[in-house]
């Protein structure tokens, strides 16, 4: 038994019990993210590439005459995920701004949302991948409503309606999928399920996919679920927006891989149609209701949900190489898109405002700022060099593979790429280029602290840009053959 990834999820858990016993409470939640980082690095580079499949395991006995039982584990995805969400909680903590009111709860918010992501993400067994993302999404929705800025409690409640719905939806999915399974070996192993659906013994439903697909979706914001995703992005804190956007919402898209792609074959060739029609909307309908977005905080909102469209597209070309692209570029949008929130966080705590008529010419007076903002632009909008280029390229490669079905969805991807460079490279020079109001003639740089938390984000795009093999080898062994 590995005790690696229990511990992944009690550090942050005993750092909580430990600020609400009274603890420093920016002391302990540091502690803990320093610490997960260290052993998510060290499990990735333990990982066995050559045994491929599940590491690291671990379990216990729950409810074992219903198939039900704690399970922990992680093969080259799993820890892909485990690492995009250490970096992303230890610089959401690092950045964070000092707290005036609830200071230990917000802390423990945090670190809850680390806790129950990474316990989704370790978790073979699929009532606990559930129960972990619900533990992630409650601190969720506080965050956004006692912390965060503009009509925050309008944003949160729509956030708690619209994922609370996905969720029971969900829910009644995974019941329909565990009722599907023979009364003898029912089971939520997903290692158990994926074996029996490998020897032909398990064909569920495609009804059931049906009902994932809108649960799973709403969780990812897919076309036409999306619409809670801008404002709550735009109201939260900027470490909230960092944990949801960079790590939170690819739950949706992980239990797709995880679920769906395995279990589900036919009906995702079934259905594909109609997925493909959902990825035109995120990334052409999405796309150009971002362009005309007028503040910083809601492009950035916009333009992650976009983003969305571009992965399942990935999975929806049905083959290695766009899957193997889908799942670098969680990964890739998980750090871009944290980075973006960060540095709007740092724009607004500087000058009260993220509108675009308020804004320009920042540059002048926080160079390092915009500086640190144009290459998490960049790297949204996939230029070469950043890890997002190689996740896209790799959608791209599987989408034309699949077939003719293919073509409009890839020129729409393609014409998406123009679209996202036109918003991005418009919400840089409105906010740091032309000219500038004489009030924020006083403005100071970025401090050493978030400097380093968002170079913490920017250099893992940039090694993975450079070398995406890195990943590739990694993210492959997860992918049913």
């Amino acid at each position: 038994m590995s005790l690696l990834l229990i511990l992944l999820i009690v550090l942050p858990l005993a750092a909580s019990v430990l600020i609400m016993l009274g603890a420093a409470p920016r002391v302990m939640a540091l502690g803990a993210a320093v610490l997960n980082l260290l052993i998510s690095v060290a499990l990735f580079a333990r990982y066995d590439l050559t045994a491929g499949g599940w590491q690291f395991l671990s379990e216990w006995k729950i409810l074992p005459k219903l198939g039900i039982n704690m399970t922990l584990g992680a093969d080259g995805l799993t820890l892909t995920m485990l690492l995009l969400a250490s970096l992303v909680t230890l610089s959401a903590i690092w950045i964070a701004p000092k707290i005036d009111k609830r200071e230990g709860v917000y802390y423990v918010c945090l670190l809850f949302i680390s806790a129950g992501v990474i316990g989704a993400f370790a978790s073979l067994d699929v009532l606990f991948l559930y129960s972990f993302h619900e533990l992630a999404l409650i601190p969720t929705f506080i965050m956004i409503g006692v912390w965060g800025s503009g009509d925050r409690q309008a944003a949160a409640w729509k956030a708690t309606i619209y994922l609370g719905l996905g969720s029971f939806i969900l829910l009644i999915g995974l019941l329909a999928l565990y009722l599907s399974i023979p009364a003898v070996s029912r089971t939520m192993d997903l290692r158990q399920l994926d074996q029996m659906a490998a020897a032909g013994t398990f064909h569920p439903s495609s009804v059931i996919y049906l009902i994932l697909l809108v649960g799973f979706g709403s969780l990812v914001s897919l076309f036409p679920f999306h619409s809670w995703a801008p404002p709550a992005y735009a109201c939260a804190p900027a470490p909230t927006a960092m944990m949801h956007a960079g790590v939170l919402k690819k739950f949706g898209l992980y239990g797709l891989i995880r679920i769906a792609l395995p279990l589900f074959p036919e009906a995702m060739h079934q259905f594909n149609g109609l997925l493909l029609l959902l990825v035109i909307g995120n990334i052409l309908y999405i796309g150009y209701i971002t362009v005309a977005q007028k503040r910083l905080d809601w492009t950035i909102g916009y333009s992650s949900v976009m983003h969305m469209g571009y992965i399942f597209l990935g999975l929806a070309s049905l083959n290695i190489i766009g899957v193997n692209g889908a799942m670098i570029l969680m990964f890739a949008h998980g750090l871009s898109v944290a980075a973006a929130f960060a540095l709007c966080g740092e724009i607004r705590r500087r000058t009260g405002t993220l509108d675009y008529s308020e804004l320009g010419g920042l540059a002048k007076v926080t160079p390092v700022l915009g500086l640190l903002f144009g290459f998490a632009a960049m790297a949204s909008v996939g230029l070469p060099g950043f890890a997002n280029f190689a996740g896209e390229i790799l959608v791209f490669f599987g989408a034309t593979a699949y077939g003719p079905a293919m073509i409009l969805p890839v020129i729409v991807g393609v014409w998406g790429v123009v679209i996202s460079a036109i918003y991005m490279l418009r919400a840089y020079r409105s906010t740091f280029w032309g000219p500038m109001m004489a009030r924020w003639e006083s403005l100071t740089d970025i401090t050493p602290t978030a400097l380093w938390s968002i170079i913490l984000l920017l250099v893992p795009l940039m090694i993975v840009g450079f070398y995406p093999q890195l990943l590739v080898k990694m993210v492959t062994t997860a992918i049913p053959r």
